[in-house]
């Protein structure tokens, strides 16, 4: 009786279960599609390195967890309190991050913009120096020997005074 009972339910959750995994594979394929899209696309897109690989793999986990929540939902699992909860958890670390993720946003503005480039002599926060890196989350200035590294969020945020360009 009880073998009957596990073969039925078996049945009913089969079809369901080789649906939720061809949607959660449509979506992995979908996702791998536009994250070389993001990367590959040079000509398309006027974005630097680190901002297309940001972007792309923010896109490729997008992806990925709505096809989760899909192929979930196909399996007959109420999503709701699933996506409220997600609503609630990125809320939460949005603000135990906000700094970072203050600095981040900074540093794609910065690397988007361009208001200076790498070997330009800047002023900015009361520090000075000539630009030798700028990533996501700091922008990095030499002077006489001495490696400065400012947060992004400081450099957007405040006056950059450009004293001369790299030509």
């Amino acid at each position: 009786m009880v073998m009957q009972n596990i073969e039925s339910q078996l049945l009913l959750w089969l079809p369901k279960l080789v649906m939720a995994i061809a949607i959660f594979l449509c979506f992995w394929v979908i996702s791998k599609i536009t994250q070389t899209v993001l990367r590959k696309g040079r000509n398309r897109f006027s974005l630097k390195d680190p901002i297309r690989s940001l972007v792309s793999g923010g896109a490729k986990i997008s992806i990925l967890v709505f096809g989760a929540i899909t192929a979930l939902g196909t399996l007959g699992i109420n999503v709701s309190a699933l996506v409220a909860g997600l609503g609630l958890s990125g809320f939460a670390l949005g603000f135990a991050l906000k700094d970072t993720i203050s600095n981040l946003l900074a540093g794609v503005m910065i690397l988007a913009y361009q208001p200076f480039d790498i070997g330009d002599y800047i002023v900015v926060a009361g520090q000075e120096g000539q630009v030798i890196h700028i990533d996501f989350r700091y922008t990095t200035l030499e002077n006489n020997e001495k490696i400065i590294l400012i947060l992004n969020s400081l450099v957007f945020a405040n006056t950059v005074s450009i004293l001369r360009k790299n030509e």
